[in-house]
């Protein structure tokens, strides 16, 4: 992490008490990929950090393509990361936005196919101290499983 990472990091820690170490630096890492947004046609830049539950951080940004289903959401796109890196147990994921947003549902789809309750951070952008915390479970309640005895 670099002197400027550094500070921006300290000084979220006092505005955001309820949140450890752990969960601060995943903000940061989101707000920091969400810089890397190829978001040329809707101009709405994600980022998300996923941790996994050894305490690894795998990041992702949306990428926008002209076809428009082509595009790639920042959640999906940190969630590849980590299955391509042999992760398979995610411990939190967080993810910056204007708005504070919450994952679409092809994202929250592919999450719950791994971690039915995992915590979600959602981080406003515009003002980073404004973080929601919620559960993959509240967002996407009924979701599609595949059929008992099947993986």
């Amino acid at each position: 992490m670099g002197v400027q990472s550094r500070q921006r990091f300290a000084a979220l820690l006092p505005l955001v008490p309820m949140i450890d170490n752990a969960r601060a630096e995943l903000i940061q890492s989101a707000l920091k990929v969400r810089r890397q947004a190829y978001a040329r046609y809707s101009n709405f830049a994600v980022g998300a950090a996923l941790q996994t539950a050894d305490g690894q951080t795998f990041v992702g940004c949306n990428v926008e393509n002209v076809s428009y289903g082509l595009t790639i959401c920042a959640e999906r796109a940190a969630v590849f990361a980590a299955v391509a890196a042999g992760q398979r147990e995610f411990a939190c994921l967080a993810v910056a936005s204007a708005g504070g947003v919450t994952p679409c549902g092809a994202c929250r789809q592919v999450l719950i196919e791994f971690a039915a309750d995992l915590p979600i951070l959602l981080i406003d952008s515009d003002r980073p101290a404004s973080v929601t915390e919620t559960n993959l479970r509240d967002l996407l309640p009924r979701a599609f499983h595949a059929l008992p005895g099947r993986k």
